[in-house]
């Protein structure tokens, strides 16, 4: 059983290969928010200060579901630092790919009067990916999400 999995049944053969996929773009996220100019990465994340729907078809839910398991299983499991960012733009990837809209958060929130801290998240419908529930402690200061 991989770290924070709460689901007792073996993984399949979908399970692994979504679980390597998540890998690679995790890796491939992470390498870009390290080497590439922050605005080119955002660049790839969609428009700015757009957003996506705030509800996902009934029947795309269970994608986004694993999606979103497969993104939290391995917040740990890299041996590279799977950080909030690179975790919200490899789960954007991994929706885009399933054909889902989805909108990545940045925001900002102090941890003292001289000291501002960062996270990013992401919302596809209603289901946060990533990111939740600290969240909830920033504010927005930039959005994106594809038209």
């Amino acid at each position: 059983m991989l770290p924070h999995q709460t689901e007792t049944r073996p993984l399949t053969r979908a399970d692994w290969l979504l679980l390597v996929e998540t890998t690679i773009w995790l890796f491939i996220a992470r390498l870009a928010v390290l080497i590439l100019p922050f605005r080119w990465v955002m660049r790839t994340c969609g428009i700015q200060n757009h957003e996506s729907p705030q509800t996902v078809a009934s029947e795309k839910e269970p994608l986004v579901e694993r999606v979103t398991w497969a993104v939290d299983a391995l917040r740990w499991a890299t041996p590279w630092d799977s950080n909030c960012l690179a975790r919200s733009i490899a789960g954007k990837r991994l929706l885009k790919r399933r054909g889902l809209t989805s909108t990545l958060y940045l925001g900002v929130a102090k941890s003292d009067p001289k000291t501002l801290i960062a996270h990013s998240w992401l919302r596809c419908g209603q289901y946060f990916v990533s990111g939740a529930p600290e969240h909830e402690q920033f504010t927005v200061v930039s959005k994106f999400a594809e038209r």
